[in-house]
């Protein structure tokens, strides 16, 4: 696993590569700015890419911004950006982008080498993963009638545990169901969401892309408003 962290923060980007190295994880090279970031991308083969969601020179989206222009540019890279902040909008505008390979998670998050390593290399397999704290809020903020709303309480438990990035033994150990009712919540979440079977389609990833584009369409009316 190799990656490429981009952080304005030299104490944090040094941080995160000593955490990363811990695990295994070769950091190929460190940008300070989004310039910088082209450069190492156009010189360094990556499974990954680790941004920041606010980087010079304003400060506001410029770290979204490359993460979505990168998605674009470099299909094989995956996608992972930090925040400080919870910020739903900025989440689903990332997943809106391109729901395979992408991940967003809370800084605070990010003390667990482990579980880092492990987004990584869902996130690098074509995965997402969704902090759970943005999930929770997504699900709060959303109040209007829905496709999700069809969903019952246990369903979007499942829902949200699948935007977390967990397997189907994840989920069930988290809800201490059995393997077997995990799945039949998730065929069950696949069809009111109306993703029908296709070979070429990762439907856990279409329904959890399904759901954030719902929450952030309402998150920037909300804002909007």
């Amino acid at each position: 696993m190799r990656v490429v962290i981009c952080d304005d923060s030299t104490l944090f980007r040094k941080g995160l590569a000593l955490l990363l190295g811990a695990v295994g994880v070769e950091v190929a090279a460190q940008a300070r700015d989004v310039a910088e970031l082209w450069a190492h991308l156009a010189a360094h083969q990556v499974d990954a890419a680790i941004l920041d969601v606010r980087m010079p020179p304003t400060f506001t989206d410029e770290g979204l911004a490359a993460a979505i222009e990168l998605r674009e540019r470099y299909p094989q890279v995956g996608v992972l950006v930090l925040s400080t902040y919870a910020e739903g909008a900025y989440a689903a505008r990332l997943l809106e982008a391109g729901g395979r390979g992408v991940g967003y998670l809370l800084k605070d998050r990010v003390d667990d080498a482990a579980a880092l390593r492990a987004a990584l290399e869902r996130i690098a397999s074509g995965g997402a993963v969704v902090d759970p704290e943005i999930v929770s809020m997504l699900l709060q903020l959303r109040h209007e009638e829905t496709t999700v709303n069809k969903l019952t309480d246990r369903e979007r438990d499942v829902l949200r545990l699948m935007a977390e990035g967990r397997s189907n033994a994840a989920i069930a150990r988290t809800l201490f169901l059995g393997t077997k009712t995990v799945e039949a919540h998730i065929a069950a979440v696949l069809t009111k969401l109306g993703l029908s079977p296709a070979a070429d389609d990762n439907r856990r990833v279409l329904a959890v892309l399904t759901w954030l584009r719902m929450e952030g369409a309402d998150v920037r009316t909300r804002r909007d408003r």
